[in-house]
């Protein structure tokens, strides 16, 4: 470590992710988006690294040669050692400065890593586990990296941020090899949850007892699961994207995160309110198209009284709540029809499954519609034609009103006749679009054989599964995913298992109302912020506290409240939605990811911030304000929240803050307080961390044997000695040391 004091007040930020132009999940979404707020931030003192993909980079990436020198000097070392990179400007919009490698350039040392990584760490490494093989050899790239460009830029503090353990290798391989780089770790999701959620477990009521160990190795996933805690342990700042990954993280990575960073949307604002309205309706014109083709020779319900409702994302039958949605979609069939409802509601399922083709049934829908639109289309203009010729020889003797066989003619009527009898249909309208490889098989389409939801005209509800991506190519549903989204009226997620939840966040970005679940990331961050969430259109379904049969009833309570509102209030409901779509927008979220670089600095570089100030070591802390971030917004349409008054300005990521504990502020958070009662009593609830999101500073070589403390910067002067004993007696508290010891702040 440089003897040099380095500039920590303009930092040189590293982002690093397996997706980097590399769209594979979420997290491209994630990081794209956010981009042009970070490069209005850092400018050119900000660089992406990711994995190079040959099919997608040479589309995504314009080579460059870095202006950097040391970064220059870098490439060149490693380029010399046989390391394949390309370096240049990712073609989005903010155009950062990306830096992808090659990791089939350097399988050669796979071998000699994988044996580092176990004398290391003692991380075992499967041979034929191709993923670990590639986050290893991208880890070990990565570390070599920063490692050499902090041996030759040694002026300005370096921070590096990292998300899910596919990039976090790098983190553990920093720490041990002391390379004066400032780590920020994110998981969006943890590597365990993902695979308890999806067998048939009681994940939330029973966090705190699973064997984390055990259920790793279990699953064949024990040398990712230590990849993923090793990350989580040795970084400086330990993040996640919602409160309820949180609290998951703090019981299987055992460590408890210093703060979240929720996942936010670049909001483009319509200058007047009906612009978005207007898409609403040119979408949903496009969605009617469809319908009339799917459903001809059964199409006998009134399109002005039809809502279109749909789920989408990846194809996690139990995890993305399918289950829930097709059986409240038969019991709201149920309530229609004994309500006697002229409300049709069409549910499209949208998630990609292994399929063949097009079913024969959907294509041959929309072509004979089409037929008939063309005919329709040609005697229209022959009527036309001969309407305008008989008015053009009115001379005010003749007979005005011509005949209707005047107008259409035997031919026409007979070509009419054809087109119309061709719409005749023996078989019921398909439920699936596509031929299914496993159809006998496939959860959803045996759920909906199990309810009976076959679209028959006694059928207020009518079931569309499509499993493939929607895109405007499409034969039969030929529409973007966001031109779709647009042309529906309410959009269902009731999610067991969603880290945070894009498909929702996208709903109140375009205005469209949503109902998802309090296990949603998305869920919980809406609740926190809203007094009455379902007022303004996000509705809340509790898959927490109560049982699986309640839930499913609430869910189908909230689909018939929302059929029985007139056109009129479904119009106010979007223009309710639309307006806090400012909630989500990057340019307020972003200041969470400010705040948790600048934490990290804080904790790595303590003299830089706290030298000379005459402060000891609480005070230092309390002066690093965190709560200063954006005004949380009130709706137009609701009074003022309660939870809006304890303070004028917050920043909605940030409720485990130091400044809350210190005033203590009513904040309801994944802990406990407030909205969310998760773990049993409150005692097990004061078994944390008791320096939530500030920790006092550590030392990092005397954190690098202890995975549970959280590692700071080198040696202090401005911190006395009660103050680091005060730390240490905290942390060993955490690891179980000393008991049942409460440490106060």
């Amino acid at each position: 470590m440089s003897e040099e004091k380095r500039d920590v007040y303009n930092p040189i930020l590293f982002e690093c992710a397996w997706e980097v132009a590399n769209k594979v999940g979420g997290i491209y979404t994630v990081i794209k988006t956010k981009v042009p707020v970070t490069v209005s931030e850092y400018g050119d003192r900000y660089c992406l690294i990711g994995p190079l993909s040959y099919k997608t980079a040479p589309m995504e990436v314009e080579a460059q040669e870095p202006t950097d020198p040391a970064l220059a000097a870098t490439l060149d070392n490693m380029k010399a050692k046989g390391v394949k990179c390309l370096y240049g400007r990712w073609l989005i919009e903010g155009a950062p400065q990306v830096l992808l490698f090659d990791t089939g350039s350097q399988y050669s040392r796979l071998d000699e890593w994988k044996g580092d990584l176990w004398n290391l760490a003692g991380i075992p490494s499967p041979p034929h586990d191709h993923e670990t093989n590639e986050t290893i050899v991208f880890g070990y790239l990565v570390a070599w990296f920063l490692g050499e460009y902090v041996s030759r830029q040694l002026h300005t503090a370096v921070v590096a941020h990292f998300h899910e353990w596919q990039a976090g290798l790098a983190i553990p391989l920093c720490r041990k090899r002391h390379i004066d780089v400032t780590t920020v770790f994110t998981t969006h999701a943890t590597l365990l949850g993902r695979y308890l959620c999806a067998g048939s477990v009681d994940f939330y009521n029973n966090l705190q007892y699973f064997d984390v160990d055990h259920e790793a190795g279990k699953r064949g996933i024990y040398h990712r699961y230590c990849i993923e805690r090793s990350a989580a342990h040795c970084a400086d700042v330990f993040t996640t994207v919602s409160h309820i990954t949180a609290y998951e993280s703090e019981h299987l990575l055992k460590r408890k995160p210093d703060g979240v960073l929720p996942n936010g949307l670049n909001v483009v604002k319509f200058q007047a309110m009906h612009e978005f309205q207007n898409l609403h309706s040119t979408s949903k014109a496009k969605i009617n198209e469809f319908v009339k083709g799917h459903f001809y020779g059964h199409y006998d319900f009134d399109l002005d009284n039809t809502l279109y409702m749909f789920t989408a994302g990846r194809y996690e039958y139990r995890n993305k709540g399918v289950d829930m949605f097709i059986e409240s979609l038969a019991r709201l069939n149920y309530r229609l029809q004994k309500a006697q409802s002229n409300v049709t509601v069409v549910a499209f399922i949208i998630m990609p499954a292994a399929t063949h083709s097009y079913t024969i049934e959907a294509l041959k829908g929309q072509a004979v519609t089409k037929q008939l639109r063309d005919t329709v289309t040609e005697v229209q203009n022959r009527i036309g034609a001969r309407l305008f010729d008989h008015a053009a020889r009115f001379h005010g003797e003749n007979k005005v009103d011509p005949t209707p066989e005047e107008l259409l003619s035997p031919e026409d009527q007979v070509l009419l006749k054809r087109r119309i009898f061709a719409l005749k249909r023996n078989s019921l309208p398909p439920i699936v679009t596509h031929n299914m490889a496993d159809d006998s098989g496939d959860p959803i389409l045996g759920q909906i054989r199990r309810v009976k939801l076959f679209n028959a005209s006694s059928d207020r509800v009518k079931v569309v599964f499509h499993p493939d991506f929607l895109n405007s190519n499409n034969p039969i549903l030929g529409l973007d995913y966001e031109e779709f989204v647009r042309g529906c009226h309410l959009g269902v997620f009731p999610s067991y298992y969603e880290p945070w939840g894009y498909t929702p966040a996208e709903c109140t970005v375009m205005g469209i109302p949503s109902i998802t679940t309090n296990l949603s990331g998305f869920g919980c961050f809406m609740q926190d912020l809203i007094e009455r969430p379902q007022d303004e259109g996000c509705y809340i379904i509790d898959r927490r506290m109560q049982s699986v049969e309640d839930s499913v009833n609430q869910l189908t309570e909230s689909m018939y409240t929302f059929c029985n509102k007139t056109r009129r209030q479904r119009i106010n409901q979007r223009n309710r939605v639309e307006r806090l779509s400012p909630l989500l927008d990057w340019k307020n979220l972003g200041i969470e990811y400010s705040k948790a670089r600048q934490l990290a600095l804080r904790r790595a570089y303590p003299d830089a911030f706290y030298a000379g100030n005459g402060l000891d070591g609480e005070e230092a802390e309390a002066e690093f304000d965190f709560a200063s971030g954006i005004e949380r917004m009130a709706p137009h349409s609701i009074p003022a929240s309660p939870r809006f008054r304890p303070s004028g300005m917050a920043t909605p990521g940030d409720l485990g803050t130091l400044t809350e504990e210190m005033k203590a502020l009513d904040t309801s958070d994944y802990r406990g307080q407030g909205g969310y009662n998760w773990a049993g009593s409150r005692e097990d609830e004061e078994d944390g961390y008791p320096f939530p999101l500030v920790m006092k500073v550590r030392s990092r070589a005397s954190s690098v044997m202890s995975g549970a403390s959280t590692p700071g910067g080198g040696a202090f002067k401005s911190l006395s000695e009660g103050d680091l004993k005060k730390a240490d007696e905290a942390l060993s508290h955490v690891n179980g040391v000393e008991g049942d010891r409460q440490v106060s702040v």
